[in-house]
């Protein structure tokens, strides 16, 4: 039902699972949220891949030199169902500043540093940690 949220398991499950990558259906926006995760050092890389002209984006995962996950856990703040929309002034640290908060405003896609440095507010999409 929500792609984002489908994308967001994925993740997880590929990071609990120790995989190298994981392939999911293409979106503008889970293009957007994997350039936020790279930038933020969460995932290693991603690509826009192709078969059978179907479009995929293929998401390479990141883990530390004892092969322990970097995503901890990635949790879908605001849904279909209940948007959640923040100030700038009023973003939240997430987990004690350790995570990242992902947002989505009138400049893109962006984590919640990068939000409260151009001084834009926005909806949250997910907590990264």
């Amino acid at each position: 039902m929500d792609p984002l949220a489908n994308f967001f398991t994925s993740l997880r499950n590929a990071s609990r699972k120790g995989l190298e990558k994981v392939d999911v259906p293409f979106s503008k926006i889970k293009i957007a949220v994997a350039r936020v995760l790279k930038e933020e050092g969460y995932i290693q890389n991603y690509r826009l891949l192709e078969e059978d002209r179907v479009p995929f984006l293929r998401v390479q995962m990141k883990y530390s030199d004892k092969k322990e996950p970097v995503i901890n856990g990635i949790k879908r703040v605001s849904r279909p169902g209940l948007r959640i929309y923040d100030h700038y002034r009023s973003l939240k640290k997430v987990d004690g500043g350790m995570g990242v908060a992902i947002l989505s405003t009138s400049k893109g896609i962006l984590a919640n540093r990068k939000a409260r440095q151009m001084k834009v507010g926005g909806e949250i999409i997910c907590h990264v940690w």
